[in-house]
Formats: structure tokens, sequence, C-alpha cells
């Protein structure tokens, strides 16, 4: 069975793929913004303007090459946020910074807490340094980071300690922070429409990925372990349930947020009708991303385990009520990587080359 999906718009990507990262969509309730990240700037687009031909466009100058660190945006477009070696800094769209908290070295030999980027510009294992992340909550007031510890205005520190931040968006003060007890590579956040939840998925390399559930009260951040070694891939529209992978990458999960508890589970083996051009000696897994289109129904790829076919990328629909296959998507025309969630009933794919971004919606919705 085959389930038409309705193109939305298609957008071309602001920034040189040659020079910048592939676009992809920042969302929260009533706004979707396309961010791409460049070697000097990062730029946004509005594509609910974008919708009726009316798309704004806002550029941020980067502080420090995209090769240094990650960065994410406001939802009102006000700011952009980049977690880098030796800061997290929230710059406007004149340049101007609007705040900055210095934090310990990302890169695992350095003791120094650095003043500035410059003074690790050029030095090859600054380049190859591990990484945290950051995000803005749904509401814009919140800034979420993970870190290297200790923070530039700590008096005593842990060594190798890494931090979770609850950090005020306007002022960068830090309101909140908590010992993730990791030794992590890379990180990213995933965000809740509850502006006092997130997500926070951290790769350890051989070691582990961790997937943490961050709550902040007002007054105090607490966490808690949801997997040990998972990827978190989205969160339901109302906030209720989660959708995660093993690394293995052989089952959708769909978790409970209230304890993390997995409800019910969909393998890719045995389920996902075979590729025409595999000839039974290659396993099917999930992608490492995926979205949510309703409560109910997500989108899941099998993309990743199927480019060595050279073939169009095959996307499904999936039911999490009794995690049951619905169909294959059916695109007007032939689809690269992974399904991504945009929000508002949406998912969105990026061309093979990298120069436009497609939104969908599925044709009974349209």
């Amino acid at each position: 069975m085959t389930v038409a999906a309705r193109l939305v718009a298609t957008i071309a990507a602001p920034l040189d793929p040659a020079s910048a990262d592939a676009p992809q969509v920042l969302h929260s309730p009533g706004r979707r913004l396309l961010v791409q990240r460049g070697d000097a700037e990062l730029v946004t687009l509005d594509l609910d303007g974008a919708d009726a031909g009316q798309a704004t466009e806002v550029r941020f100058p980067a502080p420090w090459s995209r090769d240094f660190g990650t960065a994410t945006v406001s939802p009102e477009g006000d700011a952009a946020v980049f977690a880098g070696v030796h800061a997290v800094r929230s710059v406007e769209a004149t340049g101007a910074t609007r705040w900055e908290v210095r934090h310990g070295c990302w890169e695992g030999d350095c003791p120094l807490m650095h003043t500035s980027f410059a003074e690790y510009a050029d030095d090859k294992d600054h380049f190859y340094a591990d990484s945290g992340s950051a995000a803005v909550s749904a509401d814009g007031r919140l800034v979420w980071a993970h870190v290297r510890g200790p923070l530039g205005d700590d008096e005593e520190a842990e060594e190798d300690q890494e931090l979770w931040l609850v950090l005020g968006a306007g002022d960068g003060r830090v309101l909140g922070r908590a010992d993730t007890e990791t030794v992590a590579s890379g990180s990213f956040h995933t965000p809740h429409p509850d502006p006092a939840q997130m997500g926070l998925s951290i790769g350890e390399g051989e070691e582990g990925s961790p997937v943490l559930w961050g709550r902040w009260d007002g007054q105090r951040l607490t966490t808690e372990q949801i997997g040990i070694e998972r990827i978190l891939l989205a969160v339901s529209p109302s906030g209720r349930n989660l959708l995660s992978v093993p690394l293995g990458q052989w089952s959708l999960d769909l978790h409970q947020l209230e304890d993390g508890a997995v409800l019910r589970k969909l393998d890719a083996q045995g389920t996902v009708p075979t590729h025409p051009a595999n000839t039974g000696g290659d396993r099917v897994y999930w992608d490492y991303e995926a979205a949510f289109v309703d409560e109910d129904t997500v989108v899941a790829g099998t993309s990743e385990c199927e480019a060595r076919y050279g073939t169009t990328a095959r996307h499904w629909l999936v039911d999490v009520r009794g995690m049951a296959l619905r169909g294959e998507i059916s695109y007007p025309f032939p689809v690269a990587g992974p399904a991504r969630s945009a929000g508002d009933g949406t998912w969105y794919t990026v061309s093979e080359d990298r120069t436009s971004l497609h939104l969908w919606q599925l044709a009974d919705e349209g």
C-alpha cells in the first residue's frame, strides 16, 4: 500500500552547499524557520512567509567557523546561539554579541579557559575538538546548553566535567545546571512544546549514547536518563510521547514522557518490505531521524541503509497506536535522505545536492 504525499513548498537554500551545512527546519508552535549555517554566517528564512511568497531572510555573522561547534536560532528569529569550543554566544543580526558564557575547552587535552576563538583558530588539534550543543525553548525565553566545565566564573571545578545549563535567553545568566556525567564527542537537543522541558542526546563514541531528559521548575534543573545506547528522534505534538531508536537502529521505540518507559516497538526487519535491489544479505534498519505528522502518526525512513542501492529514499507511514506500518510514502518526484520534522503536520526532505528543501504533508490533509 502507498500513501500519497503532497508538496507544500520548495525553498531554495540561501547558501552555497560548497561552504555551508545542509538547510534544516526549526519549529515551535506556530513558527517554522529554515536555518542554514555557512562558514561566516547563519541564515534564517521564515517558512510561513515563504508559503505566501513573502519570505523574510535574516543573516547573523558567525563568531567562528562552522567547523568549530554548532548553532541554532530563537523561535522569533531575533538571535542566533553558537555553541563553540570555548563558549556559548548569543549574536544579533547586527553582529552584536548579546551575551557569552565561557566554559572549559572541548579539545580534550587543552586545559585552558580561552577568552577568544583567535587563540586556537589555527590549531589542528582544536579543529578536531569534541562539541556540545544548544537549543532555545519553545517560548524563546530559555537557552539549554550542553558544555564542558568549568564555567568562566567557577571558583572550583571537577576535571573533565560536562554540564547541562539552563540560561536566560536575554542575558545569558546561568539559571540552572546539572552534571551530565558523560564524556561526549558530540550532542544535540530535541525541544519539547513545554519550554521547561528538553531532551539531550549525547554521543560518546564507543562508550555509548545516553539520552537525558531535563525539567526546569524555575529554581532547579533535574535530569533523568531514558536510554543508555539510544538516539532521541522526535517529540509528539502534545508532548506526551517520545520516539527513539537504539544505536543499532533495528526498532522504532515509542516512550511515554512521564517516566521514559518504552510503550511499543516496531522492528524494521520483517516489517519493511524488502528493497528490490536487496539480494537478501543486507540488513534493514531505520534512519536516525523521523517526524510526527500528528499525535498518532510518524513518517520514518530507511534511506540510510538503502543508500547503497543508489535509488530514491523510501519513507514509511507508521501508526504508533499499534506500531503498525500503514504504507510507503508516494512522492511526486524522487527524494533523498531521511524525513525530518517541520511541525504543523508537515515534514521535510533536502535535495541530494542540498540546494533546496521540500516541505510535505499527507495528500489527504491538503
